[in-house]
C-alpha cells in the first residue's frame, strides 16, 4: 500500500514540475508556475515521509521546521538585487547534499560488507532501508552503485565550491576578475584525470581513501574552474551551476533508487544546461569557452575612444520625452540595484497615458541572473506585452525617438561590434544607439561589471543622465506632461 502511495504521488509530483518549468517560460504564467512547483515538493515530501524506509520523525519535522524557518527569514530579508548570490548559495547547498549523501551511502556500503565478511546473518536480517537494499544486491548492481556514487560527491563536490566562489564574486566579497594559478587549464586536466583513475582505483575495491581523495580534487576543480571566469559571464555560470546542482541530484538519484529525484534532478540539469546555451547563444560565445576559458580574452590593442561624455538634467530629458511619439526603455543591474523598477513603471503609464508608443527591451544576460528584469518589470506591474526581447526589437531602434538606458552598460555596448579586439565582439548588444536620442541613467562614469569601456556614452545622439536610477526618474516624473 505505502509503495502504491509514494510511487503515485511522486507521478504527480513529478508532472507538477514539468508543469512549473512549463510555466515559467512566460511572465503570466510564472506566478501559477511557482504554485504548481511548491504543491509538487509538497507532496514529494509528505510522501517520502510515510512512505517505505521513513523513520526518525521527530529529527524529520524539526529539520523541515528549521528549514522552513530559515527560508522565510531570508525570503524577508533578501532584496531583488542579491537573488544572484542567494541562487548561487542554494546550488552550493544541493551540492553539499549530494556529497554528504554520497559518503553515507559509501559509510553502509562498507558496513554491509563487513557483516557480510563476517557471515553475521542476525545482523544482516536485521537490516531496513537503503542498507537492506545495499545487501541485497549482487556485486556487479554494487559496482554499478559505486559508480553512481561516486559521480553524485564528484559533481557535488564541484557544485559546492564552484556555487561558493561565484556567491562570492556576485556579493563583491572576490575580486569579480578572472584568476587562475599558474598552470591554468592543466591543473584542472590534471585534477579531472587524476578523479578518473581514483574511480577505478574505487570502483576495484581500493577503500574508501579513494573517494575522500577525489572530492578533495573535485573541491579544487569547483573552485578553480570559477575563479577563472570573469564577472560579466556570471549569468551563464549561475545557470551553469544550476545544471550541476540537478545532475549531482539525480546521481544521488540513482544511489538511493529514489525514482522522483532521478527526475526532478534531469529537469534541473538539463533546464540548466539548455538556458546556459541559450545565454552563450546570446553572447555569441561558446559554452566552453565560458566555463574553460574564462572572460576578457584580447587579440589586440582596445579601439581608442573620442570625444566627451554630455550631461543632461531631467528638464531636457523630459522635454525631448513629451516630444517623442516611440520610446524603448532598457532596464539593466543599476535599476535594480537603485529599486527603480516602480519609478520606471510610473514613468512608463504616465508616457502611454499621453499616447506615447513605450516598449522594453530585454537582453538575455541583462543584470546578473537569468530573467532578473522581467522579474523587476513583473513586480512594478509593467505590462507582458510591452517587454520585448532582444531578438524581437532590436529592429525598430532606428524609427525610436528615444532610448533610455537605465543601469545597463555591457548589453548596449557597440564595441561588441566595432571594436574586434573588444572582449565582447562578437556578442549581440542592443543597438540602442541608433535611436535618435539616447539617454543613459548612470551613477557616474565608471565601467560596467566586466571593466570595460562603453563607446556609447561620448555618441553625439547621447546624453548622461547621472545620479541615483531611483531619485533621477522621480525627479522626471514631477516634469513629464
Amino acid at each position: 500500500m505505502e509503495y502504491g502511495f509514494t510511487t503515485a504521488a511522486y507521478v504527480v509530483a513529478a508532472v507538477l514540475f514539468i508543469q512549473s518549468l512549463g510555466g515559467l517560460s512566460g511572465q503570466e504564467s510564472a506566478k501559477r508556475a511557482v504554485w504548481y512547483g511548491i504543491v509538487g515538493m509538497a507532496l514529494a515530501i509528505v510522501a517520502t515521509l510515510i512512505g517505505p524506509g521513513s523513520g526518525n520523525w521527530l529529527l524529520s519535522l524539526v529539520l523541515i521546521a528549521g528549514g522552513g524557518a530559515i527560508g522565510y527569514v531570508v525570503a524577508q530579508r533578501v532584496q531583488m538585487t542579491e537573488m544572484p548570490q542567494l541562487v548561487a548559495a542554494m546550488h552550493s547547498l544541493v551540492g553539499l547534499a549530494a556529497v554528504l549523501i554520497g559518503f553515507n551511502a559509501e559509510i553502509e556500503m562498507v558496513r554491509v560488507a563487513a557483516m557480510q565478511a563476517a557471515g553475521d546473518a542476525g545482523a544482516l536480517e536485521a537490516l531496513k532501508g537503503f542498507a537492506l537494499k545495499v545487501a541485497q544486491k549482487a556485486p556487479v548492481e554494487i559496482t554499478i552503485l559505486k559508480v553512481e556514487v561516486f559521480l553524485g560527491v564528484f559533481i557535488g563536490s564541484v557544485t559546492f565550491t564552484g556555487s561558493v566562489v561565484a556567491f562570492g564574486k556576485l556579493a563583491g566579497k572576490v575580486d569579480g576578475k578572472a584568476t587562475k594559478l599558474p598552470g591554468g587549464h592543466l591543473l584542472n586536466a590534471g585534477a579531472a584525470l587524476g578523479a578518473l583513475l581514483l574511480l577505478a582505483l574505487y570502483v576495484s575495491g581500493a577503500g574508501s581513501w579513494t573517494l575522500i581523495l577525489m572530492t578533495l580534487l573535485a573541491l579544487f576543480i569547483g573552485y578553480h574552474l570559477i575563479m577563472g571566469i570573469g564577472g560579466a559571464d556570471m549569468p551563464v555560470v549561475v545557470s551553469m551551476l544550476n545544471s550541476y546542482s540537478g545532475w549531482a541530484a539525480a546521481a544521488i538519484g540513482f544511489s538511493l533508487s529514489n525514482d522522483l529525484l532521478i527526475v526532478v534532478g534531469a529537469l534541473v540539469g538539463s533546464s540548466g544546461a539548455i538556458l546556459s546555451y541559450i545565454m552563450c547563444k546570446a553572447m555569441n560565445r561558446s559554452f566552453v569557452s565560458v566555463i574553460l576559458g574564462g572572460f576578457g580574452g584580447t587579440t589586440g590593442p582596445a579601439m581608442e575612444i573620442s570625444g566627451e561624455q554630455i550631461a543632461i538634467d531631467s528638464d531636457g530629458v523630459a522635454a525631448a520625452l513629451n516630444d517623442a511619439d516611440s520610446i524603448i526603455i532598457i532596464p539593466g543591474y543599476g535599476m535594480a540595484v537603485a529599486q527603480a523598477q516602480q519609478s520606471v513603471s510610473e514613468l512608463t503609464r504616465r508616457l502611454r497615458a499621453a499616447g506615447k508608443t513605450v516598449r522594453f527591451a530585454i537582453h538575455p544576460v541583462a543584470g546578473r541572473l537569468p530573467g532578473h528584469m522581467n522579474v523587476l518589470l513583473a513586480e512594478a506591474k509593467v505590462p507582458y506585452d510591452i517587454v520585448m526581447e532582444m531578438d524581437e526589437i532590436n529592429e525598430d531602434f532606428p524609427d525610436t525617438d528615444v532610448a533610455i538606458v537605465i543601469g545597463s552598460n555591457d548589453i548596449v555596448n557597440p564595441a561588441a561590434q566595432e571594436d574586434p579586439n573588444s572582449p565582447i565582439a562578437g556578442m549581440p548588444v542592443l543597438e540602442c544607439w541608433k535611436a535618435k536620442q539616447v539617454f543613459v541613467s548612470k551613477r557616474g562614469q565608471g565601467t560596467g561589471y566586466s571593466g570595460i569601456e562603453n563607446p556609447l556614452f561620448f555618441k553625439e545622439n547621447t546624453r548622461m543622465f547621472y545620479g541615483d536610477a531611483k531619485k533621477s526618474l522621480d525627479e522626471l516624473l514631477t516634469k513629464i506632461a
